[in-house]
This record gives structure tokens, C-alpha cells and sequence, in this order.
């Protein structure tokens, strides 16, 4: 039975080449464009819920852990004022 080769470790080997290291993977952001295309017609922009969220959340005296209720009543009232 034959042997099978080594590998050698290239860490030690002054003949190999550097190793590169990957490039970081960066998530695009959406920008105030984007997201006004995002929305539909009829709907209010990302935007709007953004800001009208964001609003709600300064009446609430800024307390944190709210701001999916934010969110969504923020999208309800500006669906329902259109």
C-alpha cells in the first residue's frame, strides 16, 4: 500500500505566497430613494411610517421596547388618513 503524501503547512514555507485575506461582505443600505420606490401607490412611503413611528415614540417620552407597536400604528394611521 502506498503512502500517502503530506501536506505541508505553507505557514513555515517562506516560497508561499501570502494568503489575502476575503473582503468584508457589506450590506447595502436603503437609501431615501430607495425606499420611496418601495412602497406602494396607495401606501404611505417607508418614510413616512419612519418618521410618524419615530414621532410616536418622542409622545412616549422616548421609552425604548415599543417600536414595532410604533411601527405598525404609525403604518395604520397614515394608511387610514390616505
Amino acid at each position: 500500500m502506498a503512502k500517502r503524501p503530506s501536506t505541508r503547512s505553507t505557514a513555515n514555507d517562506p516560497a508561499a505566497a501570502p494568503a489575502e485575506p476575503k473582503p468584508k461582505r457589506v450590506r447595502a443600505r436603503a437609501t431615501p430613494a430607495a425606499a420611496r420606490e418601495t412602497a406602494s401607490e396607495d401606501g404611505p412611503s417607508l418614510d413616512d411610517i419612519r418618521l410618524r413611528a419615530y414621532e410616536r415614540y418622542l409622545e412616549r417620552g422616548g421609552n425604548h421596547g415599543q417600536h414595532f407597536d410604533d411601527w405598525l400604528e404609525a403604518e395604520k394611521e397614515l394608511r387610514n388618513k390616505k
